[in-house]
């Protein structure tokens, strides 16, 4: 058996302590009881961003607008990436318009953005959509 994980949840940002051999059984949140990786990408926003910062899995982050082709042509690829990543890598999804001051804080300069976050901290960033195999490639890259 291996150390638990902390990974917070989507929901309500409890963290949870999860054995790393259940992350594939659908664990739920000991806060809300909703499910902590539920295998899509999940909204955040200002007030709850810090949150999902913490834990032990890396968060993905899809910084997108809604006029924006490109990150409306990129959200099935994130979705399938989310499904396909489910247990090693949390995918979420920031909206810059309703979000404008979390996405400066981010240094926002282009979308869609992806950032990945590990341990709390930026590690990655890449701008621009990008087709779901050059996507798990990145990722790969980055020890997701």
């Amino acid at each position: 058996m291996t150390d638990p994980l902390l990974i917070p949840c989507p929901h309500c940002g409890g963290l949870n302590r999860l054995p790393s051999e259940r992350l594939s059984d659908h664990p739920r949140c000991g806060r809300c009881k909703n499910e902590v990786l539920p295998g899509t990408p999940f909204a955040v926003a200002d007030a709850g961003f810090a949150a999902q910062l913490k834990g032990d899995l890396p968060l993905l982050l899809d910084v997108w607008a809604d006029w924006c082709g490109p990150c409306k042509a990129f959200a099935p690829t994130f979705e399938q990436a989310a499904a396909r990543l489910n247990g090693r890598c949390r995918l979420a999804k920031l909206d810059s318009e309703a979000n404008q001051h979390l996405a400066g804080r981010l240094g926002i300069r282009s979308i869609p953005t992806l950032i990945l976050f590990k341990d709390g901290r930026e590690v990655a960033r890449q701008s621009g959509a990008m087709p779901l195999p050059q996507l798990l490639d990145w990722l790969s890259r980055q020890g997701v």
